[in-house]
């Protein structure tokens, strides 16, 4: 439990820095980010797989390009579905997604990883 709420409070704090860096997407408020990053993280788990065997065609044809799309789908469809969370255009949702996953991949690294290398469990 206690890392869910770890990866969910660094998937807000991403979606955040995305907000402040990209022109486009606008967040309310800090309950807005979480309830965000927790739809995102629902949406990436059910959504998303479907879509990318559906799309896979697509997406060798594109050489994985497609799969930014995709990802910047997820987003915007999360930005649709959650009143608060505003994102202007495609362009927008698919660098909002990068700056997402670079961040929270860098938090997840820096954080959750030197937890396991601390913990002598």
């Amino acid at each position: 439990m206690k890392t869910f709420l770890t990866r969910l409070v660094i998937s807000a704090l991403s979606l955040g820095v995305a907000a402040y860096i990209v022109p486009g997407i606008y967040v309310d408020g800090i309950l807005t980010l979480l309830i965000a990053a927790f739809l995102l993280g629902i949406i990436n788990a059910i959504i998303r797989p479907i879509l990318i065997i559906l799309t896979f065609p697509i997406t060798i044809l594109s050489l994985g390009f497609f799969l930014l799309i995709i990802n910047g789908g997820m987003l915007a469809l999360v930005a649709y579905l959650l009143p608060g969370f505003y994102i202007h255009g495609l362009g927008s949702a698919i660098l909002g997604w990068l700056i997402l996953s670079i961040t929270s991949w860098l938090a997840s690294k820096l954080i959750i990883e030197e937890k396991k290398i601390i913990n002598f469990d």
